[in-house]
C-alpha cells in the first residue's frame, strides 16, 4: 500500500474524470490520498471531497503566494473546517519568495532585474519596501497557521521556495510543539539533515524521476527510510514517462519505484516505510 500525501484534487483538472482518477490510484496500490487546501475556499472543497470519498483525506491551509489575496481572518474559517474528522493536517503553508514584487515589476517593464534594483536609487528603495511588506505578510500568515496547528494538535505541511533560512528560523521558534513535512523537497542532503535535526520530515515528488533530478534522487537514496514520504503534488510535476501531461495520484507508485531503484531495494520496502511514516504523521486513527 502507498499513501499519496500531497494532491490537489479540488483543482479543475480533475473535474471531468474524478472517479476514474481515484480508481486508477487504487489499482496502482495508492489506498489513501491527502488533498491539500491552498486557500480557505480550496480547503473547503478539500474537506467536501474527503467527506464524500473514503480514500480521500484533507489538509486545510492558505498557500503563501495567496497571502495578499487572503482576508484579514483566515484562521476562524480554517478552525471551523478543522472540526471535520476528515482533516488530518494544516497546510500547505509556509514561505515563497520566488515572485517578489520587485522581480515581478521588473519583468513587466521588460528590463533586467539588476537594473531595476540598482543600489541607492529611489526605485530600489520602493522595491525594498514592497518586498519587505510581502515577506512580512507571508510570515504573519505562516505563524498564524502554525499557532492553529499547535492549538488543534495537527501536524503541518510546509511549502518553501527561495525562503529556506527564513522558514527554518520561524520553525525553530516552535520547537517540538509541532511536526512538519517539507513537501516537494528539492534541496541538498545537508538541507535534509537540517530538517531532520529539528525533528521534521521531507517528501519527494516526481522530480526524482526527472533527467535533471539527479540531486534529489541522490538525497532520496541516502536519507534514512523513516524520514520521508512520497507524493505527486498533482496535477503538477508528472513523473517520467508522463512529463508534460497531467499528474495524478496513481503516479505516486512511479515516485516510489524511482526511489526504490535509487536505493537498490524492493518497492515493497519503500511502500512499507513511507506508509508507516505517513500513518504516524497524519494519524488516520483519529479519523
Amino acid at each position: 500500500m502507498l499513501i499519496e500525501t500531497h494532491a490537489h484534487l479540488d483543482y479543475p483538472e480533475f473535474a471531468a474524470d474524478f472517479d476514474d482518477v481515484l480508481q486508477r490510484a487504487n489499482q496502482a496500490g495508492v489506498k489513501r490520498i491527502i488533498t491539500i487546501g491552498t486557500s480557505v475556499e480550496s480547503s473547503r472543497h478539500a474537506v467536501n471531497l474527503a467527506e464524500k470519498y473514503p480514500s480521500v483525506f484533507a489538509a486545510i491551509g492558505v498557500h503563501p503566494t495567496y497571502a495578499e489575496q487572503a482576508g484579514e481572518d483566515v484562521i476562524t474559517p480554517l478552525r471551523e473546517l478543522a472540526k471535520s474528522s476528515r482533516v488530518v493536517a494544516i497546510g500547505e503553508t509556509g514561505l515563497d519568495f520566488h515572485h517578489l514584487p520587485s522581480v515581478e515589476a521588473a519583468k513587466k517593464k521588460n528590463v533586467q532585474v539588476f537594473n531595476a534594483l540598482q543600489s541607492g536609487t529611489e526605485e530600489q528603495l520602493e522595491a525594498s519596501i514592497e518586498d519587505g511588506a510581502y515577506k512580512s505578510r507571508q510570515a504573519d500568515l505562516f505563524r498564524q497557521q502554525l499557532d492553529l496547528a499547535v492549538e488543534l494538535r495537527l501536524n503541518v505541511i510546509i511549502h518553501q521556495r527561495d525562503a529556506w533560512d527564513d522558514t527554518l528560523e520561524i520553525l525553530r521558534d516552535y520547537g517540538r510543539q509541532i511536526s512538519v513535512v517539507f513537501h516537494c523537497f528539492g534541496g541538498t542532503f545537508e538541507q535534509a539533515n537540517e530538517v531532520f535535526e529539528l525533528g521534521h520530515l521531507i517528501s519527494f515528488t516526481g522530480i526524482v524521476t526527472f533527467k535533471n533530478g539527479a540531486v534529489v534522487r541522490a538525497v532520496a537514496a541516502q536519507v534514512p527510510l523513516d524520514t520521508f514520504m512520497v507524493e505527486t503534488d498533482c496535477p503538477y510535476l508528472a513523473p517520467a514517462p508522463f512529463r508534460g501531461k497531467r499528474c495524478e495520484p496513481a503516479h505516486t507508485r512511479l515516485v516510489a519505484e524511482s526511489i526504490a531503484a535509487a536505493r537498490g531495494i524492493p518497492l515493497e520496502e519503500i511502500a512499507r516505510a513511507t506508509t508507516a511514516t505517513a500513518e504516524e504523521f497524519f494519524r488516520f486513527d483519529r479519523v
